[in-house]
């Protein structure tokens, strides 16, 4: 009971029924090994998913305007695949807190990132069910990058070096990127910038950093000159 005392004090949320929390930290392999009648977090997993899903998908919604559906599903299964909930667990050392069987312990279970995955989406179910979806959204809205397009353009490829290594087989040409245009408040800016071919335009993009439009216009430009990824 201490260890779950200390990580509500972790995570900043206080549960009104902790056998909530207790079953989103039990591991199967803890759950088949104990003599009690123990369930395990799988089917807290299931529902924390459906959670996960939503909350992202609201906030990208709202926070990236002017962005293709294609975008936007490809920015949200970023910040929803295992590697980023097993970074998001990492940050508040969720691995010390999960319950795991003997066998799986010895095997490095703390470290292994299908597991840290899987208890941080029923850690957000069991938060969801014990205090409805405002906990549970403030809690996953405190993992998310600032620059969530940046984020994404790191995850996947790095546009804007792909279209510069391909520009460099023809020596004199010359790439450039000019912002375009500004809008929106200070807090929720979009930036559209073209990326130049010498005097050409041959792709544009829009984000909410500098940075991410720049990615998108190389991405623009990359579609355009049927570059597709191998």
């Amino acid at each position: 009971m201490e260890k779950l005392e200390e990580f509500q004090k972790v995570i900043g949320y206080k549960f009104k029924s902790p056998e909530l929390l207790y079953e989103a930290l039990s591991h199967s392999s803890f759950a088949n090994e104990s003599k009690r009648n123990i369930s395990s977090n799988e089917r807290l997993e299931f529902l924390g998913d459906s959670v996960l899903s939503i909350v992202v998908s609201d906030y990208i919604f709202k926070h990236c305007k002017g962005i293709p559906e294609g975008e936007l599903t490809k920015t949200r299964a970023t910040l929803v695949c295992e590697k980023a909930l097993y970074g998001f667990g990492e940050k508040i050392n969720l691995g010390e807190y999960i319950m795991l069987g003997k066998g799986e312990e010895a095997a490095g279970g703390r470290d292994r990132p299908s597991i840290v995955a899987d208890a941080f989406e029923a850690v957000i179910a069991a938060i969801y069910l014990d205090g409805g979806i405002e906990p549970a959204r403030k809690h996953i809205l405190r993992f998310l990058p600032e620059d969530i397009q940046g984020a994404v353009a790191e995850a996947y490829d790095d546009y804007k070096t792909i279209l510069q290594e391909i520009i460099q087989k023809n020596p004199e040409e010359k790439v450039e990127y000019k912002l375009v245009g500004e809008s929106g408040p200070d807090h929720n800016k979009l930036f559209t910038v073209r990326v130049m071919l010498n005097s050409n335009v041959i792709g544009e993009g829009t984000a909410h950093s500098k940075k991410s439009a720049e990615q998108n216009a190389a991405h623009e430009a990359l579609r355009l000159m049927g570059w597709s990824k191998k």
